[in-house]
């Protein structure tokens, strides 16, 4: 299985709810690292998985609905505790909104929140 993947730094706001965390119950923000992993099983007659320029494009438009947002202001959150695993998970399907990757099978977001501490969520590609 091929996997190619990319990253980029994003500021996001939220504070916790539902729960006593201390705080992370007060607004505040992370300088996140969102990397997003594409695997397939062959290559195309270029040598490549997929057009990482149509992935580039799809990144930077979901990028840019999360940068400097506070994710509990956002339609997706609403009611719910703005977790890393629930952004991982919401960024991963606007990512893959009319996403075209012929020849790739699964697309896996991993969202770091700090250097030590990261959630990742995967799914199938149409």
């Amino acid at each position: 299985m091929f996997q190619v993947a990319i990253k980029k730094p994003l500021k996001a706001y939220h504070q916790l709810i539902g729960g006593d965390w201390g705080a992370e119950c007060e607004h505040h923000s992370h300088d996140y690292v969102v990397e997003v992993l594409v695997e397939g099983p062959e290559l195309d007659r270029h040598g490549y998985l997929f057009d990482i320029a149509e992935l580039r494009e799809h990144l930077d438009r979901t990028h840019a609905r999360y940068y400097l947002k506070t994710l509990n202001e956002l339609p997706e959150f609403a009611g719910q505790n703005p977790s890393v695993e629930r952004f991982a998970q919401y960024f991963a399907t606007e990512l893959t909104r009319g996403l075209s990757l012929p020849g790739s099978t699964h697309l896996t977001i991993k969202l770091w929140e700090d250097d030590d501490t990261w959630a990742s969520f995967r799914t199938a590609l149409p």
